[in-house]
């Protein structure tokens, strides 16, 4: 089952610069250590133990994965994954 996972430019170090590439798996869990086998070090910036990292949105086909069933959503065949990191500021 082929997946597109959209990724932002802080993690495209770890793709050797593409902004998109293909994973598999039945799970959000699960793509991301398919990912980690081609991307070394990519699994790590997106997920904490068992759960997504705080500083990190993950969308599944536009709809937000801590409202699915985060790491644990289902995926399908032809899903698109899309990695935002969270944007913070303000005035001090």
């Amino acid at each position: 089952m082929a997946i597109e996972v959209r990724i932002p430019t802080i993690l495209r170090t770890y793709t050797d610069g593409a902004k998109a590439v293909e994973g598999n798996g039945g799970t959000l869990a699960e793509l991301f250590a398919d990912l980690e086998t081609r991307h070394t070090g990519i699994e790590a910036r997106i997920v904490d133990g068992d759960k997504l990292r705080r500083f990190v949105n993950v969308y599944l086909n536009d709809e937000d994965v801590r409202f699915l069933d985060g790491i644990d959503t289902k995926l399908s065949d032809g899903d698109s994954v899309t990695i935002l990191p969270a944007v913070a500021g303000g005035m001090v």
